[in-house]
């Protein structure tokens, strides 16, 4: 029984990883995103379509940025790829004093076999990504999925970025940027305002002893420690994974034909077997022990 026990327990860990696995729609792969901002009048500001990814890569706010496919590509029908855009308030104007994060608004575009650059993409109208202006210091990430990374949990959501813990998500980061000129300001309290109480006349201040030695206390003094910088900011890439398709159901085990032999033990073992010839031999062997007395008697 404690083998059988044993056996079903160490089975539990390889049953969860094959739920957890999870496949990408028919033969989709992975496909590599260009962008660029615009503003507010559709003209391109700064460098025009790019691939190339980096963080605090725009010298320019992005606040509306426009997405495709790469040229050159075969992307199937069905294949959809999720690209998004996210804008957080931070503790500082870069990646290294972001501390706690905020997040503020964001968009998702899923981009298709339609938005694959071609020769004649003058003519053509390509989806674009918005979202709200920063007014304090901020980070605006431009990522492959359309995961909210806010901190919530259940599907859909993600853990919000927090530097300190290297916490580098989004996930799937294409580009990235940091900045703002001054620190957010926290929303009015909820609370109500005191009342001032009726001041009090002070008591006289008592003059300080000078300790033995004739000399006073030196003060104490504290430095805050200091956190060792990471070398390097989050890792970024133009290539971006398609949208996933819902994970396969776990097959049931078909019941076997042949039975296992009796010797057998584990989760698996035949225990009605086991048990009733276990009793055939307690049986027997009850049996055998009252013919002998018998025979001895007479």
């Amino acid at each position: 029984m404690l083998a059988a026990t044993a056996f079903a327990t160490s089975a539990v860990p390889l049953l969860g990883a094959g739920v957890a696995s999870a496949t990408t729609a028919g033969a989709c792969e992975s496909a590599t995103v260009q962008y660029r901002i615009v503003g507010a009048d559709g003209n391109v500001v700064g460098a025009d379509w790019t691939s190339q990814g980096g963080f605090h890569q725009w010298d320019t706010v992005p606040g509306s940025v426009q997405v495709r496919l790469a040229p050159g590509q075969t992307v199937g029908e069905d294949c959809k790829y999720p690209v998004s855009l996210a804008e957080y308030t931070t503790e500082g104007p870069n990646w290294y004093v972001s501390g706690h994060q905020s997040l503020v608004d964001k968009a998702t575009v899923y981009l298709s076999a339609d938005d694959v650059a071609g020769t004649d993409d003058a003519k053509r109208t390509w989806q674009k990504l918005t979202v709200k202006a920063p007014d304090c210091y901020g980070q605006i990430d431009l990522y492959g999925d359309d995961i909210t990374y806010d901190g919530k949990t259940g599907e859909g959501h993600g853990p919000v970025p927090y530097e300190p813990d290297n916490v580098v998500t989004p996930y799937h980061l294409i580009a990235a940027w940091n900045g703002g000129e001054q620190p957010c300001t926290p929303g009015p309290s909820d609370s109500p305002t005191p009342t001032p109480s009726t001041p009090t006349t002070p008591a006289t201040p008592v003059t300080p002893t000078t300790p033995a030695g004739g000399q006073p206390p030196a003060e104490e003094t504290t430095s805050p420690p200091t956190s060792p910088k990471p070398s390097t900011t989050p890792p970024t890439t133009p290539d971006v994974p398609p949208l996933e398709s819902t994970p396969p159901a776990t097959p049931k085990p078909s019941p076997s034909d042949s039975g296992p032999p009796l010797a057998e033990t584990g989760a698996s073992a035949p225990v009605g077997t086991l048990a009733g010839g276990a009793a055939l031999v307690v049986a027997l062997g009850a049996g055998a022990v009252y013919a002998s007395r018998r025979a001895r008697r007479s």
